[in-house]
């Protein structure tokens, strides 16, 4: 852990340093990434995903109906917005439905 340079450090500064100092930014952005889909899509979209998978700002899902994948490929840039706005950065650059 880095060195303690003030006692009197909100919370949130300590765990966000910490966060940095071990790398765990990337696993945070794919479980928030995982969340806001399920808020933002509702049970509707999400008893037809079977897989979500971020990658190097490209988040993959894997969804069990082609109609249901044609139809959200129509708003694939105002899902990516949606989706970045709820994580509150820019995590996703590009979306992969399959």
């Amino acid at each position: 852990m880095a060195k303690r340079n003030n006692e009197h450090l909100p919370i949130e500064d300590i765990l966000k340093e910490f966060v940095e100092s071990n790398n765990l930014q990337s696993g945070l952005d794919k479980v928030n990434v995982r969340e806001a889909w399920a808020n933002l899509m509702g049970n509707g979209v999400n008893n037809y995903t079977t897989a979500i998978e971020l990658k190097r700002g490209t988040l993959y899902v894997q969804l069990s109906s082609s109609v249901l994948r044609e139809e959200l490929s129509y708003g694939n840039e105002k899902i990516i917005k949606m989706l970045n706005e709820a994580i509150g950065k820019e995590v996703i650059s590009k979306l992969v439905l399959r």
